[in-house]
């Protein structure tokens, strides 16, 4: 019996053909027949021939047609699953190619016709279930392999005048068939119709590119090369590399790509960073590698005197130096050629100055041998998404490889000999490459004229004295701002209006006025052109000279910059009440502030934004916007307090006092002078620092003022050992509060009046008042107070001998303030804790919390704390 595969479902016994019954029964034949002699699971039968709607009764049913065709064919049962041994026309078909295969073409061609001819149509004809489709897809695909191997023979025997109807018509049916276009170029080509062949590779092309977003492969471009001609010309195009390259050695490593892969590196930066400095360099180390030639083009996309060169323009020169004198006029055949002709060759291609990837994306070679660098301002973020480009970001050179570009270009007896003056010259120029050339050529050009007549000038008039007849940073900014969108240009220039060396995406969309959305765009716009850096989630930075340059096109009016300030105010008001929800209500200041959810996001903020705030701080009082540098003081109190900034808070208020003064504000002039006078006294400054306090006392008009004046004055006499006059003015403190009946002033009230009798060795009278001050804190779910009295409440049961407790109580303290996130705080009751572990002699626990005490002293800059903290430790 002879079974058919290869079309409809068939058996014969001679020319009989044998009743198989209705198509399901069939269907486990083909599936059984398929398996080629294999035994196959019941599910698997099941499930290949009705897919994923099986009948209710799969099994049985499956039972039944197996039982009738076991009545005239052999078919085996076992644990495994149904089992048939039996030969079909697949098999001919195959045993048939194999023997083609192996056979020289005049014996292979009725070999592949006599395969060809099983088919009788579909193979598995009127099968239908998704393991039958994907099964004759398969064969199908088996089938058309064997036609072109048979195409092959065909043409080897010299027979491409009567296979030529049927290739196009193929190639009609199978347009993206690339061998199949390749056995059609070949016979046109021998049929003496090579440029339809040529024709015909450039519609596959194009083809391919529309649909598939890929070139012709390497087998397909070598024909095309073959019918094109003779061998292209090699071309040497590299200018000559710097003479005095420096550095780049991490970059340099970077370039240098293992193996013959594609390496497109897009080498980006910003105006005088270096880039093509880099690429001649790297490309001139490595021409060896490179022996089919090097293509450059300078693309100008940054030229200040000529428009960005077509990449029509450049591919023709391309063309022309490979060897092709009459190039196509359409410049996507343009392309093709050129990717034809270079597809096989180790050649490099370096693309310098390019606009955008648009003018990029023509020039680059299909082939897998090919290096292309190309230079840009812009980050060109499409050669790297849709072409694989691998980026190479450069940055300003570092110190020492800036210092020794300089002494390359000048010599090192005169680089010796005004060290300090280059080391001075080197800041100013800050690591720019072209800013290092221009002040290098002025002082060869200059030769009697000291390096310190240059620094001078330059400190003075940083761009002014980077400018010369051949070169200027200006220029070279000007041309990166000329590509970027007017919204884009205009960003650039209101960054300039502020001095913050680090701004968040939220500060700079309230400095121009931008939902953070549109910000982010205009700035991811700015950072392709390198004119800014991302150089951290949602933070942005400048290069100190695009920031002059910046500065020099920023807006006149102050518009965006108080807008700017504002928001910093605005937020930093928010963010105090937060921290301290019961200081005293004031007027907030005018503008937009951020969301600050809780006290961590506003501690958050703070540490985040801090150097921008007193940056923001700093502008507003130079310009005299006297209420904002109040309210931003007022604000940083706190932060200052839990952060230990000592010497920045009495920055700031020295500044707000002068602002209180100038506003004629008796109130805010109340609590400059106090805040002034406290921070001096926390820097050892107490005369002065007494002074202002006094003053506060002398200016108060209101009972809460005099309690606030008073608390303030405690504090800096405890600070200067006078804890008897510490204790009176808590007392007084105490009295002014209690009349005004505010809770929590009263709750730190008696723990200050509590502390200090403490300190006076009255320990029964402190902690009645500590404990009443708990109680109150607790009850107002004033946490920073409960932390404080918890800390009093430790230093007594110390003193009174109660270590046990004296432990419960400034853990508590510790844990609170950590809580809060108050490190200055955190540092005082750790030192006290390690004095109670010393005392219990736990000397490990002790040195344990004194370093970690000394670890927030010196970070908060706190030398006399430091001071005796290190001492402590080297005598235990």
């Amino acid at each position: 019996m002879e079974f058919g595969l290869l079309g409809p479902v068939e058996a014969r016994e001679g020319e009989r053909l044998v009743d198989l019954g209705h198509t399901r029964q069939r269907a486990v034949l083909a599936v059984l027949l398929l398996a080629d002699g294999q035994a196959v699971a019941v599910d698997r039968v099941v499930d290949r021939v009705w897919g994923e709607r099986p009948p209710l009764r799969a099994r049985e049913t499956l039972y039944g047609y197996v039982s009738k065709l076991r009545g005239f064919l052999p078919i085996e049962r076992s644990p495994a699953g149904y089992r048939l041994d039996a030969t079909t026309d697949l098999d001919r078909f195959r045993d048939l190619v194999r023997q083609a295969r192996a056979n020289p073409p005049e014996n292979a061609a009725p070999l592949y016709d006599r395969a060809l001819g099983l088919w009788r149509g579909d193979a598995l004809a009127g099968l239908d279930s998704p393991w039958f489709d994907a099964t004759r897809q398969a064969l199908h695909a088996e089938r058309r392999t064997v036609e072109l191997d048979r195409n092959d023979v065909a043409l080897a025997l010299g027979h491409h005048g009567a296979l030529l109807p049927e290739l196009e018509a193929q190639a009609r049916e199978h347009p993206l068939d690339e061998r199949l276009a390749g056995q059609l170029m070949t016979a046109l080509h021998r049929a003496g119709r090579t440029s339809e062949a040529l024709h015909h590779y450039d519609a596959l092309r194009r083809e391919l590119a529309d649909q598939l977003g890929t070139d012709p492969g390497t087998a397909l471009r070598d024909l095309h090369l073959k019918l094109l001609g003779p061998d292209p010309a090699v071309p040497r195009q590299l200018p000559a590399p710097q003479r005095f390259f420096t550095g780049r050695t991490r970059e340099l490593h970077d370039l240098t790509e293992p193996g013959g892969t594609v390496v497109i590196t897009a080498i980006g930066g910003a105006g005088g960073i270096g880039k093509t400095a880099l690429a001649l360099h790297w490309a001139h180390l490595h021409a060896d590698d490179f022996p089919d030639g090097q293509l450059y083009v300078n693309l100008r996309g940054f030229d200040p005197t000529s428009d960005p060169v077509p990449p029509g323009h450049a591919l023709r020169a391309f063309l022309d130096a490979l060897g092709v004198t009459d190039p196509p006029a359409d410049l996507d055949a343009q392309a093709a050629l050129y990717r034809s002709l270079v597809a096989d060759k180790r050649m490099l291609v370096v693309l310098d100055n390019a606009r955008d990837t648009p003018q990029v994306t023509p020039l680059l070679p299909g082939g897998p041998r090919c290096t292309v660098l190309v230079t840009s301002r812009q980050q060109l973020v499409g050669l790297v998404s849709a072409h694989g480009a691998k980026s190479v970001a450069l940055d300003v050179l570092d110190p020492h490889d800036a210092r020794t570009f300089l002494t390359t270009r000048l010599g090192r007896a005169r680089v010796d000999a005004e060290p300090e003056v280059v080391t001075a010259l080197l800041d100013l120029c800050g690591g720019l490459p072209l800013a290092l050339s221009i002040i290098a050529a002025r002082a060869l050009t200059q030769p009697d004229l000291p390096l310190a007549a240059l620094a001078e000038e330059l400190a003075e008039q940083r761009l002014d004295a980077l400018d010369d007849l051949s070169s200027s940073l200006r220029t070279v900014f000007a041309c990166s701002l000329r590509v970027l969108s007017p919204d884009a240009r205009a960003l650039f220039g209101l960054l300039g209006v502020t001095t913050a060396a680090d701004l968040s995406l939220r500060s700079i969309a309230a400095l121009a006025g931008l939902t953070p959305p549109r910000a982010r765009t205009l700035l991811r716009e700015l950072e392709f052109a390198h004119l800014i850096q991302q150089h951290g989630v949602g933070r942005y930075r400048m290069h100190d000279l695009v920031r002059l340059y910046a500065s020099e096109v920023a807006p006149q009016d102050d518009t965006a910059l108080k807008r700017f300030i504002g928001y910093f105010a605005a937020t930093a008001h928010a963010g105090d009440r937060l921290i301290e929800p019961h200081r005293p209500q004031i007027t907030p200041p005018e503008g937009e502030a951020a969301d600050l959810p809780d006290v961590t996001a506003a501690m958050d903020w703070f540490d985040r934004e801090y150097e921008s705030l007193l940056a923001a701080h700093r502008q507003a009082t130079t310009r005299d916007w006297h209420d904002l540098v109040w309210h931003m003081a007022w604000a940083l109190t706190n932060y200052h307090l839990r952060r230990g900034h000592a010497a920045e808070d009495l920055a700031v208020w020295r500044a707000a006092l002068h602002a209180a003064e100038a506003l004629g504000d008796n109130d805010k002039q109340v609590a400059a002078h106090k805040f002034v006078g406290m921070a001096l006294v926390d820097v050892g400054v107490y005369e002065e620092g007494n002074h202002h306090l006094r003053r506060a006392l002398d200016l108060v008009t209101d009972d809460y003022g005099k309690a606030a004046a008073h608390r303030a004055v405690a504090w800096a006499l405890e600070h200067q050992g006078d804890l008897a006059g510490a204790l009176e003015h808590a007392t007084a403190q105490l009295a002014l509060f209690r009349q005004l009946d505010i809770p929590v002033r009263i709750a730190e009230a008696l723990n200050d009046v509590g502390y200090r009798a403490a300190r006076l060795g009255d320990y029964e009278q402190a902690e009645h008042h500590c404990r009443e001050a708990l109680t109150l804190n607790k009850e107002l779910g004033h946490r920073d107070g409960e932390a404080a009295t918890s800390d009093s409440l430790g230093y007594i049961a110390h003193h009174h001998g109660r270590n046990a407790d004296a432990l419960e109580h400034y853990h508590h303290a510790l844990e609170v303030y950590r809580e809060l996130d108050n490190s200055y705080e955190q540092a005082s009751v750790l030192r006290h804790l390690g004095d109670v572990h010393a005392a219990l002699g736990d000397e490990d626990q002790a040195h344990q919390a004194w370093q970690q005490a000394l670890t927030l002293f010196e970070a908060q800059g706190r030398v006399k704390d430091a001071d005796e903290m290190t001492a402590l430790l080297h005598t235990h």
